[in-house]
């Protein structure tokens, strides 16, 4: 009896918990609600991540874009203020694109004609929320996009402002459902334009709208469309990820010298890099991380106490096992595995369950951003080291009590 085996003790303290089966399972559900809080928020911030990240790798980490104004990212009441700059104009977009050399560095134009469009093409309509992007011949290449069908648009559809279009995805499925696209035509804002290429999918159901778009070239939408009221906006790809910073160097130096900006002047125009959207993003990811952890040991210290009286008034119900045990052979040290064995069991049957929870109720909302199944390995490890603590810091008092006993 002075050294039970850890099955026989398993035994022991399955046993001890059906005979209080009620409270041991309420126990177990207060710590269950609690892992699955933490874990359900940090699963779907984990599935969060994955989508921004993929998104902006679609984008390619050697890309920037020059602009009017910078980024405001607002979440909750708190939020950056960018800087409002003068607008980049059609003759200083084009001066930079022509004075623009550097290494293998390419740039492109483009700007937002509307995003309250409908695309009609036949009998069949999109609903009136269809984006027009205007852009030039190197666009689709600076923005990551990637041509499915047809073809993308030429330096001579720019020069003879052609009214051709590029369908995105979903504005293809809408109107054509798997015909042919290429060469026929569809109406935007009651204008015929022919189609010339249909884009890959990219997926619209996340930050980007790209399959629920069309691309017109930038000539044809400053003539039929209008100009955009907050300027142009200059895409510039790096020849690698390598030339980045010199490239942005250089591209600075250009802007610059076209806005005749002196050296002691800043600059008045904004450089955004293709990941600093996902770095503002996911920079605030460390408040859900403290808010799911704060959340988890609130719940779990309301269940420690819970835990600690379902062992007290276990101890005091079963004086006369402990006192048979001690009779045939068991020393103080096994009456405080028995009962600490017991406790840990609880907290961590109530863990496991909280952890299937709350991957199941993470990768739910993951479905919906169309992120993949997602298991953050780190913080179920995590979870579970919590609720074994809380076993031990709930079961230590009274097994002692209990292996005290005279």
């Amino acid at each position: 009896m002075a050294n039970l085996p850890f099955r026989e003790n398993l035994r022991i303290a399955f046993d001890a918990i059906n005979t209080q089966r009620l409270r041991a399972i309420l126990t177990m559900l207060i710590i269950a609600i609690g892992i699955m809080a933490m874990v359900g928020m940090l699963t779907a911030t984990t599935s969060f991540e994955n989508v921004i990240t993929g998104q902006f790798a679609r984008l390619g980490a050697n890309t920037f874009t020059i602009q009017s104004r910078g980024l405001r990212i607002q979440i909750g009441r708190s939020g950056n203020q960018p800087k409002q700059h003068p607008s980049i104009t059609w003759d200083q977009a084009n001066d930079f694109k022509d004075r623009f050399q550097f290494k293998g560095a390419f740039a492109s134009l483009s700007y937002t004609a509307t995003s309250i469009a409908e695309i009609k093409y036949g009998n069949e309509a999109t609903d009136p929320n269809v984006t027009v992007w205007a852009g030039d011949e190197n666009y689709l290449t600076t923005s990551g996009y990637k041509i499915a069908e047809g073809r993308g648009f030429s330096e001579q559809d720019i020069i003879d402002a052609r009214p051709v279009v590029i369908l995105g995805k979903e504005v293809y499925d809408k109107l054509f459902d798997d015909e042919d696209a290429i060469d026929t035509i569809v109406s935007i804002r009651g204008q015929r334009y022919r189609v010339i290429g249909v884009l890959e999918e990219k997926g619209s159901s996340s930050i980007f709208s790209g399959d629920r778009a069309v691309f017109v070239p930038i000539s044809k939408a400053r003539a039929s469309i209008g100009s955009p009221s907050r300027g142009y906006a200059i895409n510039v790809m790096a020849a690698t990820e390598d030339l980045l910073d010199a490239t942005i160097g250089e591209a600075t130096a250009t802007m610059r010298a076209i806005r005749k900006l002196t050296p002691k002047e800043e600059d008045n125009f904004s450089i955004t890099r293709s990941d600093a959207l996902s770095a503002v993003l996911l920079q605030n990811k460390a408040v859900v991380y403290m808010a799911a952890i704060l959340i988890s040991l609130i719940t779990l210290t309301v269940a420690a106490i819970n835990l600690m009286n379902i062992m007290l008034v276990s101890v005091t119900q079963r004086k006369r096992e402990i006192g048979t045990r001690m009779a045939i052979g068991a020393n103080k040290r096994n009456i405080v595995l028995q009962f600490l064995m017991e406790a840990i069991l609880v907290s961590q049957l109530g863990g496991l369950l909280g952890v299937l929870l709350g991957l199941g109720i993470g990768n739910i909302i993951g479905l919906l951003m169309d992120s993949p199944f997602t298991i953050p390995w780190g913080w179920i490890l995590f979870a579970l080291v919590l609720t074994l603590l809380t076993g031990i810091i709930s079961g230590i008092y009274p097994a002692i009590k209990a292996s005290r006993l005279n």
